[in-house]
C-alpha cells in the first residue's frame, strides 16, 4: 500500500537534505562528501550496511560492487526474483553513507569511526521515523551494534528479533522485526568457518519467511 503523500514528501525532503550533507568532510574524516542510498516511501523493508564502497559512484545504487553481487545472491535465495526486485522493494542505506576511504595499509576499505557514525546517525534515524519499516536487515557488525547492541554476529545470525532484541518464533505481532546478516564483503573472513556458513543458511531461510510476511501488510 502506498504511503500517504505527506509521508512521501517528508521522505523526499529528508533525502534531498541527506544528499547535500557534508558533515564528515567538513570534520576532516573524508576528502569528499558523496552520500549513497536508495529508496522510496512505499518500501517496507530497510537494509542497513556499514558504508558505501569505492564503486558506488552515483547516489542511487548502494551495494553496486562485488560485495553487492554476493548480497544480491543471498537476497534472491531469500525470495526476491532478481536484483531489480531487490532494489524495488528494499530501502538501502548505511551507518555512514559516504565512502570512508581505504585503510592506511591499503588492505580494504576503512571502517567508519564512532564519530562518523554519530555524524551520520540523524539521517538513519530520520529514515526509520519516516519510513517505519516492517522488516530491518542489519548487514555486518557495525549495523548490528546499532540495532542489537552488545551482540556478536555468531550469537545472532540465523534468528529473527523484535525491536527490543528478543528472539521471535512464529508470526510477528509487532513491527519492526530484525533479521541480521553478516557482511558480504570479500574482506570479511567470518564466512570462512563452515559452522558460520550454516548460520547464514539458517538466516536466509528466516529472512525468506520475514520478506513474505513484510509484504502482507499485517502485524
Amino acid at each position: 500500500m502506498p504511503k500517504p503523500p505527506l509521508l512521501s514528501s517528508s521522505l523526499r525532503s529528508l533525502q534531498r537534505a541527506q544528499r547535500a550533507c557534508t558533515r564528515c568532510a567538513d570534520a576532516g574524516y573524508i576528502t569528499r562528501a558523496h552520500p549513497v542510498f536508495s529508496g522510496s516511501a512505499d518500501q517496507r523493508i530497510l537494509l542497513v550496511g556499514q558504508a558505501p564502497g569505492p564503486v558506488e559512484h552515483d547516489q542511487t545504487r548502494p551495494f553496486a560492487g562485488r560485495a553487492g553481487r554476493q548480497l544480491m545472491r543471498w537476497l534472491i535465495r531469500a525470495g526476491f526474483s532478481d536484483e531489480d526486485d531487490v532494489r524495488d522493494r528494499i530501502y538501502m542505506t548505511a551507518m555512514t553513507t559516504c565512502f570512508p576511504g581505504r585503510r592506511p595499509d591499503g588492505a580494504g576499505d576503512r571502517r567508519p569511526s564512532a564519530a562518523e557514525v554519530g555524524l551520520c546517525a540523524p539521517w538513519l534515524e530520520g529514515v526509520l521515523a519516516t519510513l517505519r519499516p516492517r522488516l530491518i536487515i542489519p548487514i555486518g557488525s557495525l549495523a548490528l551494534e546499532r540495532f542489537l547492541p552488545g551482540r556478536r554476529l555468531d550469537d545472532v545470525i540465523g534468528a529473527v528479533y523484535d525491536e527490543s532484541g528478543s528472539p521471535l518464533a512464529g508470526t510477528p505481532e509487532h513491527v519492526p522485526v530484525l533479521v541480521p546478516l553478516p557482511h558480504p564483503s570479500g574482506q570479511s573472513r567470518w564466512l570462512n568457518d563452515p559452522a558460520r556458513v550454516a548460520l547464514l543458511d539458517r538466516a536466509i531461510v528466516q529472512l525468506r519467511a520475514m520478506v513474505a510476511w513484510a509484504g502482507t501488510g499485517g502485524g
